[in-house]
């Protein structure tokens, strides 16, 4: 099992699409093991997009990210990281093929909608940033059976 944050941006609540894209990751099987709405501070942007800070876009970025309402969420499941990400679609809306959440609800190469973790590490040094454990609820769906094989973990 797999956990990774997603993050549904401002734009995303903002247009009311917060409910379908979490069903989606319900319909895919992936438990959702942590939800919560918040507004993003400046200082948690900066932490979260270390790595881009001193980029001359940063400041766009920044200003959007906090702009709003956020939800953030740890989903789990089989290979989350990289299926999450491949649900999503490309960066751009633009270019995100139809079917994944980009390509059906953005048009727009900075307005995407969601952030996901885009691998173990960062899954786990962002999940961190936003939930402490104790906020984390695993569980088990009883339609588990009906989802996948019993020696898939």
């Amino acid at each position: 099992m797999e956990r990774t944050l997603v993050l549904l941006k401002p734009d995303c609540i903002q247009r009311r699409l917060a409910g379908r894209v979490l069903s989606r990751f319900e319909d895919k099987g992936f438990n959702i093991v942590a939800l919560k709405m918040m507004r993003i501070s400046p200082a948690l942007a900066q932490q979260h997009y270390a790595e881009h800070v001193a980029k001359p876009w940063y400041p766009t970025l920044e200003k959007f990210i906090t702009g709003g309402p956020t939800v953030a969420g740890i989903v789990e499941g089989l290979e989350a990281i990289r299926v999450v990400r491949e649900m999503l679609g490309a960066t751009s809306g633009l270019i995100a093929a139809a079917g994944t959440i980009r390509g059906d609800f953005s048009s727009s190469r900075q307005m995407n909608l969601v952030h996901a973790s885009d691998g173990p590490e960062a899954a786990q040094r962002e999940i961190a940033l936003y939930f402490k454990s104790e906020e984390i609820i695993a569980y088990e769906p009883t339609i588990t059976p009906w989802l996948r094989a019993g020696d898939e973990s």
